[in-house]
């Protein structure tokens, strides 16, 4: 396998590309002038070329001798400009896959899409569940990004597969690791109906070991498939597992559902009039959706097809999520 990975400089993507090369893959690795790959340093075989997703000349430059792409990269925060998820999500995609047309050799494009384009069901649905849009830029994008996926490979033959991970979660994570560590030293963390609802945890490695299936089995050709670990675990479990490892109290703040999503809403609505107001709201209705609403989306297909099977334990995951985290208050 000679593999392309976008998002190189970010969460999942970075892991993917630890991975390849610790299996001896040559990969190669598109990120900004900006982006920090201190992550990759020490290793071998990898080939790091600057560039943008939307700027075509190095997009077919790396593309050109690849037999396997994996488009990780995305703007994936609950809160950012519409044209920050629309340059990543929807017209990064769109050039990828312009470019992807000219990579003769190329053997399968993977593109992480993500459970949101379901639109937060209040049951979580399998892969033939209609995309939803309901309103957020992130799940508005993800499902422009996706469908663009689609049409390439129905209009121009690009051989695809889908994956829609869950929540992952992991070292170096973001979202569901260091954003809640630092609420949770703030006292500042919340549940939102008791966090009794399904988190749809997915540790980052096991996340790479179904992509790396998917990308290597023919029948995953032209298939989707929703990615969680299958834990049943809620938020209860692990918050207050992250909390215990980090020595932090566990949340004392609860909000019912429909007053978390109505004060999320009056949260955002200053941000919405004054478009140049500096930071962020302090709750936001996708939080609440993805606290609020169960997130364990069956991955059968996955199992069944793939083999799919998490080698690393949501207790194991989240020690190693917290021995990370203290490495960095250590620094």
């Amino acid at each position: 396998m000679t593999a392309l990975v976008t998002g190189a400089s970010g969460f999942l993507g970075g892991r993917l590309v630890q991975v390849l090369a610790e299996q001896g893959e040559p990969v190669t690795v598109l990120a900004r002038k900006s982006s920090d790959l201190r992550h990759l340093d020490g290793l071998t075989g990898i080939r790091v070329v600057r560039g943008s997703l939307t700027d075509r000349e190095p997009l077919l430059e790396v593309v050109r001798d690849v037999t396997h792409i994996f488009h990780c990269a995305a703007a994936s925060t609950d809160w950012a400009r519409q044209e920050v998820f629309t340059e990543s999500n929807v017209r990064g995609t769109e050039t990828l896959l312009a470019a992807a047309r000219e990579a003769r050799g190329l053997e399968r494009f993977v593109h992480v899409s993500t459970t949101d384009v379901y639109g937060y069901p209040v049951i979580p649905c399998g892969e033939s569940g209609e995309m939803r849009d309901v309103g957020l830029p992130y799940n508005r994008t993800k499902i422009l990004g996706e469908k663009a996926v689609w049409r390439a490979a129905r209009e121009d033959g690009l051989p695809v597969t889908v994956v829609r991970p869950a929540t992952i979660y992991g070292p170096r994570g973001k979202a569901f690791v260091t954003d809640i560590a630092e609420l949770l030293h703030q006292r500042l963390m919340a549940y939102i109906g008791g966090g009794r609802t399904t988190g749809g945890f997915l540790y980052v490695d096991n996340a790479v070991d179904a992509m790396l299936a998917a990308a290597q089995d023919k029948a995953a050709l032209g298939q989707v498939y929703n990615l969680s670990d299958g834990t049943g675990a809620n938020w209860q479990d692990y918050v207050g597992g992250l909390a215990d490892g980090l020595g932090c109290r566990r949340p004392w703040i609860d909000l019912p559902y429909g007053i978390a999503m109505a004060v999320a809403g009056a949260m955002e609505m200053p941000y919405h009039l004054v478009k140049a107001l500096p930071g962020r709201p302090m709750l936001t209705r996708h939080a609440v959706y993805l606290l609020g609403r169960d997130q364990e989306y069956p991955s059968d297909k996955a199992r069944a097809e793939l083999g799919f099977r998490p080698r690393v334990s949501l207790a194991e995951g989240i020690a190693r999520s917290v021995e990370w985290v203290k490495g960095l208050n250590r620094r």
